[in-house]
C-alpha cells in the first residue's frame, strides 16, 4: 500500500483544500463541472466515515465567470471585487450540488488576523465542530473584500494549514491540477518524475525546480510546501493530488493513483 493510501486510511479529521487551478476552465472561468468533482472528492471521504472541512479558492475565477477578466485584472481593487462578486457564485455553485446529496454547507469567510487573535480563533475552532457536529459541511474562504493575503500570496494554502492546525485536523489534502511534487516542471519537462513521499522538506527544496505561480491560482509548488511545514510543526502530515481526477481519492486507497506526502516525522 503506498503512503498516500495509508494516510487517507488513518486519518478521520480532514481538511481538503481546493486551488484555483482545478476549479477553472482553461479561459480562467469557473468550471461547474468540477465544482462537481470536487464535491465528489468530499462525499467519497465523507462516505468513507471521515470529517470534512473544506477550503475552497475559486472566488477570483466565479467572479471572472460573470464580470469578465478584462483589462483591469492587474489592479487590486479590481480582483476584489470580482472575488466578492464570485464568492456569491462560488458558494451557490456548492450549495447546489451538496444539497442534491441532502447536505447542507455553511461558509465562513476568514482572514489570517482571525487566526491571530485568540477570541477570534476559539470561535472559528467552535464554529467548525458545531457545524461538523450538526452534519454541515464547512466551506471557508479567504475573506478577499478586506484581505488581500490570498490574492497576492498563496491560494489559500497558507489559510488552509492554518485551519488544518486549529481543528486539530489529522490530515491536509492539497488539491492541485497536477499529481504532486515532481522533481522537475512535469509541464515543462517530459522525464520528470513524481516524488511520492517527502521526509525532508530542506533536501527537497534543494533538490527540485518548483516553479512559478499556477495560470489562474497565485500559489505554486512554494506555498504547498510551506503549508506542509506549517501543519507539521501540529504533527498533521500533507498530502498533494491532482484534484481534477475525478475519482482520485478512491483511486488512491483502491491502489491505483497516488499523490505526494509529506511525512516529515
Amino acid at each position: 500500500m503506498s503512503s498516500a493510501a495509508e494516510v487517507l486510511k488513518r486519518s478521520r479529521k480532514i481538511v481538503l483544500k481546493i486551488g484555483s487551478n482545478v476549479l477553472a476552465t482553461p479561459d480562467g472561468k469557473l468550471d461547474s463541472s468540477m465544482v462537481d468533482i470536487v464535491v465528489d472528492h468530499a462525499l467519497a471521504l465523507m462516505q468513507a466515515g471521515k470529517r470534512v472541512v473544506i477550503v475552497s479558492s475559486g472566488a477570483g475565477v466565479s467572479g471572472s465567470s460573470v464580470m469578465g477578466l478584462g483589462s483591469r485584472l492587474k489592479d487590486l481593487n479590481f480582483q476584489q471585487a470580482l472575488c466578492a462578486v464570485g464568492q456569491v457564485e462560488l458558494i451557490e455553485a456548492y450549495r447546489k450540488r451538496f444539497a442534491a446529496e441532502d447536505f447542507l454547507i455553511g461558509q465562513l469567510l476568514l482572514t489570517h488576523d482571525d487566526f491571530e487573535a485568540s477570541k477570534s480563533a476559539l470561535n472559528i475552532r467552535n464554529m467548525l465542530f458545531t457545524l461538523i457536529d450538526e452534519g454541515v459541511v464547512p466551506i471557508v474562504n479567504e475573506n478577499d473584500a478586506v484581505s488581500t493575503d490570498e490574492i497576492t500570496l498563496g491560494d489559500n494554502d497558507n489559510l488552509a494549514a492554518l485551519t488544518a492546525n486549529l481543528w486539530n485536523a489529522h490530515l491536509l489534502v492539497l488539491m492541485s491540477d497536477i499529481d504532486g511534487v515532481y522533481d522537475k516542471d512535469p509541464k515543462e519537462c517530459a522525464d520528470a518524475k513524481l516524488i511520492e513521499t517527502v521526509t525532508d522538506l530542506s533536501k527537497l527544496q534543494k533538490n527540485i525546480t518548483t516553479g512559478g505561480i499556477s495560470t489562474f491560482g497565485t500559489g505554486g509548488m512554494d506555498s504547498k510546501i510551506e503549508a506542509a511545514r506549517t501543519v507539521d510543526k501540529h504533527g498533521i502530515p500533507t498530502l498533494i493530488v491532482n484534484g481534477k481526477k475525478a475519482r482520485i481519492l478512491r483511486d488512491i486507497v483502491e491502489g491505483n493513483e497516488t499523490g505526494t506526502v509529506f511525512a516529515l516525522r
